[in-house]
């Protein structure tokens, strides 16, 4: 029999429903593998041993009475330290959060729970999930398993190289700027973004806690060691939240295909606005030839629905909106003064502090300006997917990269193939998928020469996650998918 970490969440359930493995002897596996493993990657910030161990023998003996909870009754998780845990800490790397203990469970939680999943652990971020690499004054820095003198990604870096090192079977995750996407690709893990608005983010922090309006372009989504996971916690997480419940359901439509054949599928690897490294562009090749000896219909885009570079400083306009109306009163009011001292200088460009400052404090005006143009956007990318099932995208631009915590997003710089590049790179092809609110799965497709994973960014029209997750699917059974990271096997 395989070790218990080497199945994945929907193997681990179905041997816990048969009585082949018993959910406290799994939850005891994981413990375990924390104890040995998390001081090296510090992924596993909080734990509740006691409270888990209760509900995995509750989880045995119900069903030793012939009762099932659900698709994942008995599994132990952990869950991203941005969702609240009713008697846990929810601190998100934020020293002011280091004391709160949560009273109830968010939206989310509350679902993985009554499907019968086990809670043990919290895993990390970046102070208030706001950086591409997760550390924080109040944990530490989550190194990734692939190389630990490299980021795991974030914000939902935590929750991937827990993931990625056997610490977990499931994961779930939340993204507003790649925090699924970056994190997953960059530990050679599976992870899902939702159609938005797909599944609720009530008890999600930030925003404060206690908040009950739903983000703009922020979703939550699984991350895994396999598709068929992310399609088991899809079917959990999703649905409309209790005040919508009555007047709408959610049904996903089926795949479009299910063999690799049978898919049509669009790609964009290059783009002189989002250059890639050439180890990252060989992977992405290496997944189109694969494509080609299966006899899948594909052909190359010239662009992006409303052109790469507008889509992009839509998403910026829009993401840093949202910002500017979360931030605290004294920092947006220096915000303010800012933008208008930047722009006496001409210094508000996009990716810089003045560009921040002026976008984070613009009027509504601009900003209803700017959700018309979202929705012509949203439409052109909807006829795009007339002729095409999915479109194929880089996640990030290059492998993980070496731990940079010196400076803020604005000034720290990358290396694409020796050339420097502005940190805000990273954000720009997981941007497409968001501003236009389209699902997006990644999946690891093979590993760098350098050692490092590489993950590929498969997007479908809206409401069609379960076409790109099928087609991660097809991917696996063509002998595209999770390596274990060879330190924690």
């Amino acid at each position: 029999m395989s070790e218990i970490h080497h199945l994945s969440a929907s193997d681990l359930a179905q041997q816990i429903a048969n009585g082949e493995i018993g959910s406290r002897q799994a939850l005891e596996h994981y413990l375990a593998r924390v104890d040995t493993f998390n001081q090296t990657i510090n992924a596993v910030v909080a734990l509740d041993v006691d409270g888990a161990r209760r509900h995995a023998d509750e989880a045995d003996a119900a069903l030793a009475r012939g009762d099932s909870w659900g698709a994942l009754h008995g599994v132990p998780m952990t869950v991203k330290d941005t969702f609240e845990v009713a008697g846990m800490p929810t601190v998100v790397g934020e020293p002011k959060l280091k004391d709160y203990v949560s009273r109830r469970d968010a939206v989310c939680v509350s679902r993985l729970k009554n499907a019968g999943a086990v809670i043990f652990g919290k895993t990390n971020t970046p102070r208030m999930a706001q950086d591409v690499q997760t550390y924080n004054p109040v944990y530490g820095t989550t190194c990734n398993p692939w190389d630990i003198q490299r980021t795991s990604g974030g914000s939902s870096g935590g929750a991937a190289a827990a993931l990625a090192a056997g610490l977990t079977p499931l994961e779930i995750g939340s993204d507003l700027a790649g925090s699924i996407r970056t994190p997953a690709s960059w530990c050679g893990v599976y992870g899902h973004k939702p159609s938005y608005g797909l599944v609720p983010l009530r008890g999600h922090v930030p925003a404060a806690p206690g908040t009950q309006a739903e983000p703009d372009l922020c979703v939550a989504g699984p991350l895994a060691r396999s598709a068929t996971d992310l399609e088991l916690a899809l079917g959990v997480l999703a649905g409309a939240d209790e005040l919508d419940a009555s007047a709408w359901q959610i049904k996903l439509p089926p795949a479009a295909a299910t063999e690799l054949a049978e898919f049509r599928v669009g790609y964009l690897f290059s783009d002189r606005f989002a250059p890639i490294a050439e180890a990252v562009a060989a992977k992405l090749q290496a997944v189109v030839d694969t494509m080609a000896g299966h006899g899948t219909v594909s052909q190359p885009l010239d662009t992006l629905p409303g052109g790469f570079d507008d889509s992009y400083d839509l998403y910026d306009r829009l993401l840093n909106a949202m910002i500017g109306g979360s931030i605290p009163d004294k920092l947006y009011t220096r915000a303010r003064r800012g933008a208008r001292l930047y722009s006496l200088l001409r210094k508000t460009g996009r990716g810089t502090l003045g560009g921040f400052s002026a976008r984070a404090t613009d009027s509504h005006r601009a900003w209803i300006a700017d959700n018309e143009q979202r929705q012509r956007l949203r439409y052109d990318w909807h006829r795009l997917f007339a002729d095409h099932d999915v479109i194929l995208l880089p996640s990030v631009a290059v492998p993980a990269i070496p731990h940079t915590h010196e400076g803020n997003l604005f000034d720290r710089r990358i290396d694409i193939d020796g050339k420097p590049y502005p940190y805000t790179h990273l954000f720009r092809w997981i941007a497409p998928a968001t501003v236009a609110g389209l699902p997006a799965t990644v999946v690891p497709i093979g590993i760098t020469d350098g050692g490092l994973p590489v993950g590929l960014q498969v997007v479908g029209d809206y409401g069609r996650d379960r076409t790109t997750i099928a087609f991660a699917k097809a991917l696996a059974d063509a002998g595209i998918g999770y390596t274990s990271p060879p330190d924690f096997t």
